[in-house]
């Protein structure tokens, strides 16, 4: 395959918008929690990770379609980020005045270890082999480009669902709250901003959106319960490249890395996709520090 059949394919045209908005739906959590608290979820990807097994069980076992385990599974997720909140980071949030730092610091120490604890759990009570289930894999063609039912429905999801957060972003008023608390934190309290419930609202929309991402993964390839850590290499790409706390610019960010890695896969091998995973995040830090995108998509002009 020649370099301008590469380019110009609407088959790697579609793969990348696929990939990249899986990516966007990931980041989305990683940055909600990190704008509104200043502290990297570690534990992202395994929230993901859940999201997928949730879906396979529910298929295999129940028989529900994932189409139909979508909402349950992106609720129940909610609803982890919720009493995760709670039981775990509330009291840590409340004493941030004057060890901003050190909080920053246990929360890190705090994610990872939620991190182990998980992966471990999953594949102690399940299995630590790879798993994977069979759904809409009828071919459906638009024109050239041939793609199978599953993944044309999970890049409608996907897309759709960065959308209505964008939207309830940008125009409810908790969605504004969010972007107040994102932006300008001290200023959020003065104004009466209710911070504590926005905390938690960022951390049950986060764990939500990362479930929801990982009942579209188990619909497109095998997942294990160390399947995680790779995803939240992709999302801090994705918020380092379209600057941290910068919720609209991660989105561009996210489709940005789904082309170089679709497209890079197309032009070596597979085998190079994890090079050019971690090759963009070590550039990303050493070329973007501050984002690519660095404006702040709700700065004021």
């Amino acid at each position: 395959m020649s370099l301008l059949d590469v380019l110009f394919s609407g088959q790697l045209l579609f793969a990348a918008l696929l990939t990249g908005s899986i990516y966007a739906l990931v980041a989305l959590g990683l940055n909600l929690v990190y704008g509104t608290m200043r502290m990297l979820n570690v534990a992202h990807g395994d929230v993901v990770m859940l999201g997928a097994y949730a879906a396979f069980w529910a298929y295999s076992l129940l028989g529900v379609s994932p189409l139909l385990a979508l909402p349950m599974v992106a609720l129940m997720g909610a609803l982890a980020g919720y009493v995760t909140y709670k039981l775990l980071f509330k009291r840590l949030l409340s004493g941030r005045q004057g060890a901003a730092s050190r909080m920053e610091g246990n929360s890190l120490l705090l994610f990872f270890g939620l991190s182990i604890v998980i992966q471990n759990a999953v594949a102690l009570l399940y299995s630590p082999n790879s798993q994977a289930y069979t759904y809409l894999d009828q071919i459906v063609r638009l024109g050239d480009v041939a793609m199978t039912g599953n993944r044309l429905l999970a890049l409608v999801v996907a897309a759709g669902a960065c959308l209505v957060v964008a939207v309830f972003l940008g125009f409810s008023a908790t969605g504004l709250s969010m972007r107040a608390l994102i932006e300008r934190r001290e200023a959020a309290y003065v104004v009466g901003v209710d911070v504590n419930r926005v905390q938690w609202l960022s951390f049950a929309l986060g764990f939500g959106s990362a479930a929801l991402a990982g009942v579209l993964v188990s619909m497109l390839e095998q997942f294990s319960p160390f399947v995680g850590f790779p995803l939240t290499i992709a999302g801090f790409i994705v918020i380092i490249l379209g600057g941290l706390g910068n919720l609209m610019a991660g989105l561009v960010a996210a489709l940005l890395l789904g082309a170089i890695e679709t497209y890079g896969v197309a032009l070596t091998s597979a085998t190079f996709r994890s090079v050019l995973l971690y090759g963009v995040f070590v550039l990303a830090l050493l070329l973007f520090p501050n984002g690519l995108l660095s404006r702040s998509a709700f700065s004021r002009k």
